[in-house]
């Protein structure tokens, strides 16, 4: 009261760490970057607002730390990915779905996209 100086404190919510397992078993933390990265790649050239990949992002995310307490599977990650994209954009799906399945032939991508139609 002396200084004449107001003194403010702010309290937020501390996060937990949350880790990814990868499908070798390695475990990395989870990286907002990496899964907006990923969904950008796949959305190339396609007309979706940004607007609508962060609030992707954001749900993801949030849905992510409030399901699991320390450690998700990779392939949940990508499912979740795969589901909001399949809303938004089919062919930013299947590019997404191709590389995070790992479509050895033809016929993985020809079944692929029998699913969205």
């Amino acid at each position: 009261m002396e200084c004449g100086k107001r003194v403010t404190s702010f309290e937020r919510i501390e996060e937990q760490p949350l880790t990814i397992i990868k499908k070798n078993g390695e475990r990395e933390p989870f990286s907002r970057t990496k899964l907006l990265e990923g969904i950008l790649r796949a959305l190339v050239k396609r007309q979706v607002e940004r607007e609508i990949i962060e609030r992707i992002v954001d749900d993801i995310e949030s849905s992510l730390r409030n399901e699991f307490r320390h450690e998700v599977a990779s392939r949940e990650l990508g499912n979740r990915v795969l589901r909001a994209l399949k809303e938004v954009d089919k062919v930013a799906y299947i590019r997404f779905a191709s590389v995070y399945r790992d479509f050895k032939d033809l016929e993985e991508f020809t079944q692929e996209l029998k699913i969205l139609t």
